[in-house]
């Protein structure tokens, strides 16, 4: 794509018209798909508590999240008299921009990555690292005890989680060689017995698959794990006092890194674009296509997970995180680069 406007525009302009061009396709879908898999939450809900769900808001209810978001977007952008104005108009923005940029590293197919870095992995976890900011800064600049409060778990409870999924990806980079994305998924083509592509079936693997697929639960703050929102506690958390469209860039970005971690498990550890098995009719389907549907199929299991599971205690979530899966997951990185050592090294 460079090329072709670097007939025209020069290499740079070209470049520059063309990364536009690579952003535009990957957010604008993203919206698209937030949208939608609002939708797809609901109704999963719905259908395990036995009731419809949307319905009534276009053919099969497919337009209540775009009724939703007019709603909001039509509302009074309130700000509390004793807030901190300038904060507590960018901790949505930060939030919503963190939950983008990430996306920047992630392989759709062979070749198919905005930013193909050999450090993707390394981008990706600073990048999520970043959430956490936009979370605190709304809850201190609200100037309410309820959103303060809110702010102090997502800061203990998103960096508890951020070691052990530090660890868990230890794992992953060393037994595929690299940080880059791409190189990840490709370590994964016939992994297991010589035709499926997974490293999660891996014996050694699969723990921190489990693991990691809990910690991006907990990291996203998502059910079971939902203690920054507990209505039941703290009204509606760290986004109490927002409204209008800042409260709905809050609620973007919730959906948008729930949507990176259901296909950062499906990257790291299913196989990412690859099919399942290693048959050549098999790769005759779009990458894309293939990432699409584990991405859904994660997104199924957390969706399961809300509808099913109560709300953990905070002194469960963090004993979980720092007891549990912190020692696990230092054990298991000794243990994956010992076998790597004996087997692959000879040493």
């Amino acid at each position: 794509m460079t090329n072709f406007f670097a007939g025209y525009l020069g290499y740079n302009g070209g470049w520059l018209v063309a990364t536009i061009i690579a952003i535009l396709l990957i957010a604008l879908p993203l919206m698209l798909s937030v949208a939608m898999i609002i939708y797809a939450d609901r109704k999963i809900w719905a259908a395990m508590a036995l009731r419809r769900g949307p319905n009534v808001v276009g053919p099969f209810g497919l337009l209540q999240s775009f009724a939703d978001g007019l709603k909001v977007f039509l509302k009074e952008t309130i700000i509390p008299s004793s807030a901190n104005r300038g904060l507590f108009l960018i901790a949505p923005i930060l939030t919503f921009t963190v939950a983008l940029v990430a996306w920047a590293v992630i392989p759709f197919g062979p070749g198919m990555v905005l930013a193909d870095i050999n450090v993707g992995l390394l981008y990706i976890l600073a990048a999520s690292s970043l959430g956490v900011y936009g979370i605190i800064m709304a809850g201190w600049a609200s100037n309410s005890k309820y959103p303060f409060y809110s702010a102090l778990r997502a800061a203990a409870q998103m960096v508890s989680y951020e070691v052990s999924i530090g660890f868990i990806l230890i794992s992953v980079v060393l037994w595929a060689g690299t940080f880059n994305m791409g190189g990840i998924v490709a370590a994964q083509r016939a992994h297991i017995f010589g035709f499926i592509n997974a490293f999660a079936l891996n014996p050694l693997m699969f723990p921190m698959a489990v693991m990691f697929l809990i910690s991006s639960m907990a990291e996203t703050a998502r059910a079971p794990f939902d203690l920054t929102e507990a209505e039941s506690e703290l009204v509606a958390g760290y986004q109490t006092e927002y409204s209008s469209m800042s409260f709905a860039l809050f609620w973007l970005g919730e959906y948008g890194n729930v949507i990176l971690m259901c296909v950062l498990n499906a990257t790291l550890f299913w196989g990412g674009w690859l099919p399942p098995v290693d048959w050549a009719p098999l790769y005759m389907v779009p990458g894309i296509l293939w990432l699409f549907l584990k991405m859904l199929t994660f997104f199924f299991i957390f969706s399961w997970v809300k509808a099913t599971v109560p709300r953990y205690r905070y002194d469960q979530l963090m004993r979980l995180g720092w007891k549990i899966f912190l020692p696990v997951s230092l054990f298991w990185v000794f243990l994956v680069s010992g076998y790597l050592m004996l087997t692959r090294y000879g040493v």
